[in-house]
């Protein structure tokens, strides 16, 4: 069992993961960190459609979250990568639908993916509190 000064590591068992060696999410202290999500490959109906892959993503982030018993209101941090600044109206639509009145601080950058069917990832991070890495 982790202590409340050694982080709890969840996930990472997954193919992207596993070659990078990361862990999908990461309690340290008061806080939960979820790495870079991206939407899933084998979701053909999202592909191009940067909406959709911004709430599949976010909901995969967010699901991250359960081990440690977050969810959406936890979230206080947000970050989301775009391949394509002309796609951030959608992208912050999805984001204002998924996280509604709970408004966690968010940043919006534009990278490059090296696979050109990715438009979006996301990032999170959310409060544990004092439940620390125990939980």
């Amino acid at each position: 069992m982790s202590g409340p000064t050694e982080p709890r590591r969840v996930g990472g068992d997954g193919g992207w993961e596993r070659t990078v060696g990361a862990a999908t999410a990461v309690a340290a202290g008061p806080l939960v960190l979820v790495g870079g999500t991206l939407p899933p490959a084998a979701g053909a109906a999202a592909l191009g459609d940067p909406y959709e892959q911004t709430r599949s993503a976010l909901a995969d982030a967010v699901a991250a979250l359960e081990p440690f018993g977050l969810g959406v209101a936890d979230v206080v941090r947000t970050r989301l990568y775009l391949a394509h600044g002309r796609d951030a109206e959608d992208a912050t639509r999805a984001h204002r639908e998924v996280f509604g009145e709970v408004r966690p601080v968010c940043t919006v950058l534009v990278v490059g993916f090296p696979d050109s069917r990715v438009l979006v990832q996301v990032e999170l991070e959310a409060f544990l509190g004092a439940r620390g890495g125990d939980s």
